[in-house]
């Protein structure tokens, strides 16, 4: 065993609300490392678990199942002096002024004055890669209904988390050639935004996807189909032992 593993909160789309937002976190030793996402349902379940709210964020993208935690966890940093402005959020750049728009510009946070949202956090834009508790961590886009709006997330050598997207076999190629646990979007049926069944089986390597755990689907029913294929899908509060990272490490 590594020490290392993947714990979903939450592998539902945004109108399965039975299932939870689709949200993770990477575990070192038992404690969350760093979290992916920030979904109402999903940060329930988080607390539920951990007993506190999280340190550490990777943000894809903005539609609201995945940040709709975000005035909660507001409340509960802001307000918290060993907290506040502590927690780290790394948002891919593009995302930065539609996260803004979305969670970060209601006029007058508090109704008292005195506080920006971001006051709360430390917001750390990232680019193609950011470091992380001393690891390198790679960032990459996705299709997920408009460019340049949707970001997938490696931890080289353990973990690709891909996001809402489409397929994405020339991201893959890429960024899931070291044996790691693909974590993917996937429902039964697909659409403009999401991949389905068919998008899955025509677009990447039956080696891939025996690499893969899928998530982001519709229902219970859907998830047994799934798993009826020969799949394996994520469940609610499950986690999956991942194995240690080759990722770059800072020098100590």
């Amino acid at each position: 065993m590594s020490g290392w593993a993947l714990r979903l909160h939450g592998v539902g789309n945004a109108s399965a609300v039975e299932l939870g937002s689709a949200m993770a976190s990477i575990e070192r030793g038992g404690a969350p490392w760093l979290t992916i996402d920030c979904g109402a349902e999903g940060l329930t379940a988080f607390e539920a678990l951990y007993g506190r709210a999280p340190a550490a964020i990777f943000l894809t993208h903005v539609h609201l199942d995945h940040v709709a935690g975000f005035e909660r966890l507001f409340v509960s940093t802001y307000f918290d002096p060993q907290r506040r402005g502590r927690v780290r959020l790394y948002v891919p750049a593009p995302v930065v002024p539609l996260l803004h728009r979305r969670v970060g510009d209601y006029p007058n946070v508090l109704a008292e004055g005195g506080a920006n949202f971001w006051d709360a956090f430390q917001l750390i834009p990232v680019g193609d890669a950011f470091w992380h508790d001393g690891m390198r961590l790679e960032v990459f886009p996705v299709r997920h209904h408009w460019p340049e709006t949707a970001f997938g997330l490696r931890l080289r050598g353990s973990l690709v988390w891909s996001g809402d997207t489409r397929p994405i076999p020339e991201m893959l190629a890429c960024h899931a050639d070291d044996g790691e646990l693909v974590a993917h979007d996937c429902a039964l049926h697909g659409n403009p935004s999401h991949t389905g069944l068919d998008d899955l089986e025509r677009e990447y390597s039956q080696a891939l996807r025996q690499r893969m755990l899928l998530y982001h689907y519709a229902s219970q029913a859907d998830a047994a189909a799934l798993a009826a294929r020969g799949y394996a899908v994520a469940r609610p509060g499950e986690v999956h032992a991942l194995a240690e990272p080759t990722a770059m490490r800072a020098p100590q």
